[in-house]
């Protein structure tokens, strides 16, 4: 009988908008987290908040991957299929994992971790400092209010008119630009890490999906937290400045490269795949 193509199923489009709404809602956590730290912290315990608030991105990827691993061995029709009824192992390349189970997970987290935000103050004072009197804050509440009301009535056209020469002048300020193009080359390094290394992992040495996973997690994301927070540590007790942190990043990113460059000398032999590397016969 000849084979039936049957229609794909759509459901993916769901999985894209969750994905496009959840991008939606951690995006603006970097930069106005940033921007709220420099506000109300003070210049030398900055850099360690900071270092507190990366450290964390890292924690949360780290704990994502030990989820995923644990998901990757249940298979993905968990509940619906009994465990008897499967007859292949995590090993298979055939086998697929209960993905859909940290997405779940993780969206109501999400939910239960956005509710304390409703309830920031729409200021604070600035650490180190003490409250204004109230008669003080009454007198500037009202003027305050009327600049608020004067901001709103601005048009698209006005926002516009500022943002595009504001940007203009970012795009010329190589300082910027050196940081945004180090930032890509960073991230490029490690998505592609995580991307290829677990599938490497289960070619290469003969791991299950949730192996890989795992020690990707372990090996690497530990290491950066301890980092991040060093890093700060360091920049808060010696009080290291703008120049002097530039020059710090340098050369420990040229060690870094020395060390990534290295890894071109460790060769291991390639797995015989049919077809591919040798014959079918």
């Amino acid at each position: 009988t000849e084979c039936e193509l049957e229609p794909g199923s759509l459901l993916w489009i769901f999985v894209m908008v969750g994905n496009i709404v959840r991008g939606m809602g951690e995006t603006p956590i970097m930069p106005l987290g940033i921007s709220y730290l420099e506000d109300f912290a003070k210049a030398e315990n900055s850099p360690f908040y900071l270092a507190c608030l990366h450290t964390a991105t890292v924690i949360g990827p780290f704990l994502g991957l030990l989820l995923a691993s644990f998901c990757a061995e249940l298979f993905v029709d968990i509940g619906s299929v009994g465990a008897d009824e499967i007859t292949i192992a995590a090993t298979d390349a055939r086998w697929v994992g209960a993905w859909w189970l940290g997405i779940l997970i993780c969206a109501l987290l999400n939910l239960l971790v956005a509710i304390p935000f409703w309830f920031l103050p729409k200021s604070l004072v600035k650490e180190g400092e003490t409250n204004e009197p109230e008669e003080t804050s009454e007198k500037t509440a009202t003027p305050l209010q009327e600049n608020d009301k004067n901001e709103t009535k601005q048009t698209m056209h006005y926002f516009l008119a500022d943002f595009i020469p504001f940007l203009k002048a970012l795009f010329h300020n190589p300082v910027y630009m050196l940081f945004i193009c180090i930032t890509v080359l960073q991230f490029s390094a490690f998505d592609g890490m995580i991307s290829f290394m677990p599938k490497y992992l289960e070619q290469q040495f003969g791991k299950s999906a949730s192996d890989a996973i795992f020690l990707i997690g372990v090996y690497n994301l530990p290491v950066l937290c301890v980092g991040y927070f060093s890093g700060g540590l360091f920049m808060k007790k010696f009080k290291i400045n703008i120049y002097q942190a530039a020059s710090i990043a340098f050369w420990v990113s040229l060690l870094e490269y020395l060390l990534y460059f290295a890894a071109y000398w460790t060769v291991c032999d390639t797995s015989p795949v049919a077809g591919l590397t040798v014959s079918y016969q």
